[in-house]
């Protein structure tokens, strides 16, 4: 493994304005340094709203466009959810866009019911493991935080990173849990966050966090918008695998759909 080049944005988001936010970006990106991997927030395009019918695209629609022309100008992986169509269903979508305009992608499986995000979106069943320079990365989405076993190791990944729209209210969480899985999965574990506030009057202070293997905090920001680069040690990581070599210790089980 090589180390591993990692840039993300944490950003105020204009409510349900794909031009506004898209364009917002276009300039946050326009002068990073050499990154492997570009990480923007959860719903980057609209904020997080149940509006689906109005804001929804198709997978060839401007947003999709818009990361691969990004990520082929930045010779970089860009990754972050929007809100997709595939047919009648709505999608809380991770999208996972290479520089060659390949993309993988990864459905949001815990749909946050408290705002009743499951009665618009579809939840995903299958979580996604990408490549990038020998680095297995584990992407999930926001309140995927909270379900501990879904984010287990098992698959032998090496940074698990959430995307999120996280509110000030319950940022004690998100911090801790942040780091509580990167101590129990010994990877870096990359948190990217929203500021400012919503349309539905929920104000946010992103706390955005990398976090190291061993749970050590290697980079916090709050309640400012910032663009942070930083580079992940492969050495590193092995050193705290091989020092307390404790997942190899850990449980088999499967997972099963609730449906």
């Amino acid at each position: 493994m090589q180390d591993l080049t990692v840039t993300f944005i944490q950003a105020h988001l204009h409510w349900e304005d794909v031009d506004a936010n898209l364009e917002a970006f276009t300039e946050k990106l326009s002068a990073l340094p050499p990154s492997d991997l570009v990480v923007l927030p959860e719903m980057f395009s609209t904020g997080f709203s149940m509006n689906a019918a109005n804001l929804a695209e198709p997978m060839d629609g401007k947003s999709m466009m818009w990361m691969a022309a990004q990520a082929q100008r930045l010779n970089a992986v860009v990754t972050g959810s929007l809100i997709l169509r595939e047919g009648t269903h709505y999608f809380n979508r991770l999208i996972w866009m290479q520089p060659d305009g390949e993309y993988q992608i990864y459905d949001k499986r815990h749909l946050f019911s408290m705002a009743e995000e499951h009665r618009t979106y579809t939840a995903g069943k299958t979580k996604l493991i990408a490549t990038l320079k020998n680095w297995r990365v584990c992407p999930l989405i926001c309140y995927d935080l909270r379900f501990p076993v879904w984010s287990r190791n098992v698959t032998h990944y090496d940074m698990l990173l959430y995307v999120a729209n996280w509110p000030v209210t319950r940022s004690f969480h998100w911090k801790a849990l942040l780091q509580a899985r990167a101590i129990e999965n010994q990877a870096y574990t990359l948190g990217v966050n929203r500021v400012g506030k919503d349309g539905n009057g929920y104000y946010y202070t992103g706390d955005s966090t990398l976090i190291g293997p061993a749970g050590e905090i290697c980079e916090q920001t709050a309640d400012v918008e910032a663009v942070v680069t930083r580079t992940l040690s492969a050495s590193h990581l092995e050193y705290v695998r091989k020092k307390l070599p404790f997942l190899a210790d850990g449980d088999v089980f499967e997972i099963f759909s609730k449906e």
